[in-house]
């Protein structure tokens, strides 16, 4: 057993810079192949244009170092429906409707936001993910509000330059010692995130819904599957709180009227 645990911290630590490496080199890679194709631009909150080639790039790398854990078919699962959800809202999403309030004005209105769908098909994949590892109903319920509502609230915190990597990296090293698969999988997302942030912050590229829909899911199944109980209720009532929150409260406003949080967040941005 003694022999068995530093191996296993070995394998966490080349799978979490495995990730940072193919992040690295994979987002350069798409960056140059999406060129000159304006689906993949996007104009940041200074009107600077930015590729959205770090998205998939972030997403990919860590869902292939959380691929190496073992036990983490879910993960892999949960983290991908995200990538591929969030790519197709940024590739082909509407932005009339904003926030939650938005999508549900509009679903009355009986328009079908692609946030919308978006928010289902998380809830879904996180359904799925948590059935398969619980086999209950409603632990699995539990655990889909946890990866769905991760998901989207680091999708909030998406409105300037490495803020939403900075928030699921650290909430990611935060749960990289817990045991097992949660762990591994944590580590391999703040490993993928890392690698991604000089980009993001230099406002060359952004990691748009795809990037942060991806970090956040995996982040949302390391506190589903590797919290107790008390602990999963925990995390999940915050995220709530955070996210109706959102809806009347800027976290923009919030963090720049901190001292301490407006230097966090403008840590290494240009």
């Amino acid at each position: 057993m003694t022999r068995r645990a530093p191996a296993a911290r070995a394998a966490r630590v080349r799978a979490a810079l495995g990730a940072g490496a193919l992040a690295f080199v994979g987002e350069r890679a798409l960056r140059r192949a999406v060129a000159g194709r304006p689906r993949w631009v996007r104009s940041n909150f200074r009107g600077r244009a930015v590729h959205l080639s770090a998205g998939p790039a972030v997403a990919g790398a860590a869902i292939a170092g959380a691929a190496l854990a073992p036990a983490a078919g879910a993960a892999v699962l949960a983290g991908g429906a995200a990538a591929a959800l969030g790519l197709y809202d940024d590739l082909y999403g509407d932005t009339h409707a904003r926030g939650l309030r938005g999508h549900l004005k509009a679903l009355r209105e009986r328009r079908l936001t692609t946030g919308l769908v978006k928010l289902a098909g998380l809830a879904l994949a996180g359904f799925v993910a948590g059935r398969r590892r619980r086999g209950r109903t409603p632990a699995a319920l539990i655990d889909a509000a946890l990866i769905a509502g991760t998901a989207n609230l680091v999708n909030l915190f998406d409105l300037r330059p490495g803020r939403a990597l900075k928030v699921a990296g650290t909430a990611a090293v935060l749960l990289a010692p817990l045991p097992g698969a949660p762990g591994a999988v944590a580590l391999a997302t703040a490993g993928a995130a890392a690698a991604t942030l000089p980009a993001d912050l230099g406002e060359q590229v952004m990691i748009g819904d795809c990037g942060a829909n991806a970090v956040g899911a995996l982040v949302g199944w390391s506190l589903a599957t590797g919290l107790g109980r008390t602990g999963r209720a925990a995390a999940l009532a915050g995220i709530v709180a955070l996210t109706l929150a959102s809806e009347r409260v800027s976290f923009t406003a919030v963090i720049e009227a901190s001292p301490r949080l407006r230097a966090w967040d403008e840590w290494g941005r240009r």
